[in-house]
């Protein structure tokens, strides 16, 4: 396929270069001066849109979505598929793909899962909303970039999917590091915790798959000075989306509230910006309940 990539930094980068070495004819845009191996660069996000089968977008936020859409949308042709990877706003991924429709495009939002290492290794997990012709015509992509793509219904659903799996993600992760320092204070072993925890009603990916406790479990960022995997600053975005939605459609999310409200707290006056998201247990070391 001809295929236009807009976004290409530490997730979108790797992304097109995979569909590149793949043996597609991928076409780049950025606002920073990048180099992909395999990836032709365009001078703007129009010109790497202009009469591609696909474009696909990586972008920071859905403001910034919103107008790449107006500036390429016009520049796609009719029939072509616009896949928007970027985890943003419900409303904006909607907004985006009524814009699309509007010009005979197909849209998706398809927000992934997996950090850069799942983008570098073609191991993401995408999250898709659109059509079915639109999920049919890119699943060729999502198997070179990913491991797995789940239809997740209309437009907009791919985003209600990322932002409630991480909405989760945010909250037991806050458990598990709560946990182990109550354990701590209660005198009891690290090890002796998770060896319970990981095989009992308090199993969880957080515990068994990403333990917040250096030495404990199988390796994670705990283990590198909590070097993000998954950065505590993206935690807090993704919690900030969900409870945008959760305002949006009148739902109640009082502990996606106060996980958001903790990760405010850590990032922005904690220290927490720049580490992991499993920092929250040094964090929670450090205090007492007063």
């Amino acid at each position: 396929m001809n295929i236009g990539f807009i976004g290409l930094g530490n997730m979108g980068g790797p992304m097109a270069a995979n569909l590149a070495r793949a043996g597609h004819v991928v076409t780049g845009f950025d606002t920073a001066t990048v180099s992909i191996e395999g990836v032709s660069l365009a001078g703007s996000a129009a010109e790497a849109a202009n009469d591609q089968d696909v474009v696909i977008t990586m972008l920071p936020n859905g403001n910034i979505l919103r107008s790449v859409a107006e500036e390429i949308v016009p520049a796609m042709r009719a029939g072509s598929v616009f896949v928007d990877c970027s985890t943003v706003d419900v409303d904006s991924a909607r907004a985006v793909a009524e814009t699309a429709d509007k010009a005979d495009v197909l849209p998706m939002d398809a927000p992934v899962s997996g950090g850069v290492g799942g983008a570098q290794g073609g191991t993401l997990t995408f999250m898709v909303g659109g059509s079915d012709a639109a999920f049919n015509k890119a699943a060729p992509l999502f198997e070179i970039m990913g491991q797995k793509a789940v239809h997740c219904g209309p437009s907009g659903n791919g985003q209600a999917a990322k932002i409630c799996n991480n909405m989760i993600l945010g909250v037991t992760m806050i458990a598990t590091c709560e946990s182990f320092a109550l354990a701590d204070k209660l005198g009891l072993d690290r090890q002796a915790m998770f060896d319970v925890v990981s095989t009992s009603s308090g199993y969880s990916w957080s515990m068994n798959a990403y333990c917040p406790a250096p030495g404990i479990g199988p390796t994670s960022p705990a283990d590198n000075d909590y070097t993000p995997g998954f950065a505590a600053d993206l935690m807090l975005k993704d919690l900030r989306l969900s409870q945008q939605a959760a305002e949006s459609a009148d739902a109640d999310t009082p502990l996606g509230k106060a996980a958001m409200d903790l990760y405010t707290s850590f990032v922005e006056s904690e220290g927490g910006s720049g580490q992991d998201f499993s920092a929250m247990l040094p964090r929670f070391e450090k205090r007492s309940r007063g």
